[in-house]
């Protein structure tokens, strides 16, 4: 039963992980198959109530007003419901109030996107090899080289944005010894040299430089200059004279193509923007509409920005309220949790916190997010809002135990 057991769940989170839904293999929706016996069959023992009812809701009108009103995808609306729901299910019923449960999920699924990123390591090396190895893996004919465990670099992308802060950080919470620090950075600066991907370099120096200032204060300074140090060391002498030839994310910012100039992109949305300030379901238009004469967006191009398409989509007042519907609980977690930055039962917060932020900062580049079913970001979503409920239920039995404790001092 055991086996059985730890056979769905690594399938249930390989699927959710690299964004596997149904393939030539898989003719029914990853997640009926793999999630939906874990969370009827095999849930926690102890009976508890659906804690995710309001962001269900907010996640469901977002994108049906983004999915169904904007691009009138009812397919779309329907997979990305599934796979939300089911992730949120998966947390409240299988894993429910079972910490080592919890811990289990998070490191397999941190383990997955570590393979993904070995599997991108070698692809520049043994590139036809490895292209049908990934696409074996997803069950389809990838798409763009070199990558993970995806279709798409950018798919990649955000599970790298997930997994470097997470492997970084994780050394320094659990108080991991100097030189294991020192090659988790390595292996991070692997990853972001050879993914080539700027915005996951841009999220992982914002949610380190932020953990370790709050960490260590003004000793973070001296730390980041020592990293600073140790970065370009490795570039110098071990990947500028040995990787230097293959596509890296220096050779990506030569290139300067049109489509990487983000800047450019979001600006002209902004233009969009402010020609339908209202959002574009209020005009009866979709993006092609408004498009199809600006030399920018004229090949099918987005902002690639995706809060300021959703906002584009939805417009402000709808848009703004269903943002903060959805960030203010995890926002509030996220602060407290790096109030409590040095202690201990907040460690694996800390760092999901840190993913969670950096992935946040990935999606400025990039269309897919919390409300496209990413499945990085909705597994970290569902992940730090679960985890605080275990240790706001660890704290409730403490102060349970501690009055008991009381009651028999006062009795004796």
């Amino acid at each position: 039963m055991k086996l059985i057991v730890a056979v769905l769940v690594v399938m249930y989170l390989y699927t959710l992980s690299f964004g596997i839904f149904m393939t030539d293999f898989f003719r029914i929706p990853t997640p009926l198959i793999f999630c939906f016996p874990l969370v009827f069959l095999f849930r926690d023992k102890e009976k508890l109530g659906f804690l995710y009812k309001h962001e269900l809701v907010f996640l469901g009108v977002a994108m049906f007003l983004y999915n169904v009103i904007g691009f009138s995808d009812y397919m779309v609306f329907i997979a990305n419901v599934l796979c939300i729901g089911m992730c949120a299910a998966y947390f409240n019923y299988f894993v429910g109030t079972n910490r080592k449960r919890f811990d289990i999920t998070v490191y397999i699924f941190i383990a997955l996107l570590t393979l993904s990123g070995i599997v991108m390591v070698f692809n520049p090396f043994y590139l036809s090899e490895i292209n049908n190895f990934r696409s074996m893996l997803m069950g389809e004919p990838v798409v763009q080289s070199p990558s993970g465990i995806a279709i798409y670099q950018f798919n990649f992308g955000y599970q790298l944005a997930a997994l470097v802060p997470f492997l970084l950080i994780f050394t320094f919470v659990f108080e991991k010894p100097w030189i294991i620090k020192i090659l988790s950075l390595l292996v991070c600066l692997l990853f972001i040299y050879l993914g080539m991907q700027r915005s996951v370099f841009v999220g992982f120096v914002c949610s380190v430089f932020l953990f370790l200032l709050l960490y260590y204060n003004y000793k973070a300074i001296f730390i980041v200059l020592f990293a600073v140090c140790a970065a370009f060391v490795f570039y110098t002498y071990v990947l500028k004279d040995n990787l230097d030839s293959y596509n890296n994310i220096l050779t990506k910012n030569e290139h300067n193509m049109e489509e990487y100039n983000r800047s450019t992109l979001a600006a002209e949305n902004l233009r969009i923007y402010s020609e339908y300030p209202y959002g574009l379901i209020f005009y009866g238009k979709d993006w092609s509409d408004v498009t199809y004469r600006n030399e920018v967006f004229s090949s099918g191009l987005t902002s690639h920005n995706a809060y300021l398409m959703f906002l584009t989509y939805v417009g402000p007042f709808l848009g703004l309220g269903i943002l903060a519907g959805l960030y203010y609980k995890i926002g509030k977690i996220i602060i407290g949790a790096f109030r409590n930055v040095r202690k201990k039962q907040f460690a694996l917060m800390i760092c999901l916190c840190s993913s969670f932020i950096a992935i946040s900062i990935n999606s400025l580049s990039h269309n897919s997010w919390l409300v496209s079913a990413n499945g990085p970001t909705f597994f970290l979503y569902f992940a730090i809002l679960h985890l605080n409920f275990l240790l706001n239920k660890e704290t409730e039995s403490d102060v349970e135990l501690d009055n008991t404790s009381n009651i028999r001092i006062h009795h004796s």
